[in-house]
């Protein structure tokens, strides 16, 4: 009986262990309703659903496009050049600081400083930006 208590409590703990990290993960994760209220910083420049050029590029299937390659859109050759995919991880780190990411490139933004903002709106870009 007592080996078995230990693999009790060590499968227990376990599973404590594994749901904290479940919602530490979930805290981290973005809210899509709250991406909208971000992404008005973002509306003036960048259209998001028909695919028209504005003073950015259309955001319209942003997630999984290459930068730099959005039909009529005349980027940077920074953004070009950089050929990143855009992912959650590319574009937090891109909206965490822009000329950082991508040195040369002409979006004049600041950085969303707040990680949960960029989370938010990348939650956001994922679901409304098809």
């Amino acid at each position: 009986m007592k080996q078995i208590i230990p693999g009790v409590i060590a499968a227990f703990a376990l599973a404590a262990a594994g749901g904290v990290m479940a919602q530490s993960a979930g805290s981290a994760a973005g809210d899509p309703v709250r991406g909208k209220s971000v992404y008005a910083r973002c509306a003036a420049c960048h259209d998001l659903n028909t695919g028209a050029t504005r003073l950015g590029p259309s955001l319209k299937g942003v997630v999984g496009r290459t930068s730099g390659t959005m039909p009529n859109f005349n980027y940077s050759q920074a953004l070009k050049d950089k050929a990143v995919v855009w992912d959650a991880g590319s574009l937090d780190a891109f909206l965490s600081g822009p000329s950082k990411y991508v040195p040369g490139n002409r979006m004049a933004f600041p950085p969303l400083a707040n990680p949960q903002d960029r989370a938010d709106l990348i939650a956001f870009l994922q679901q409304s930006a098809r």
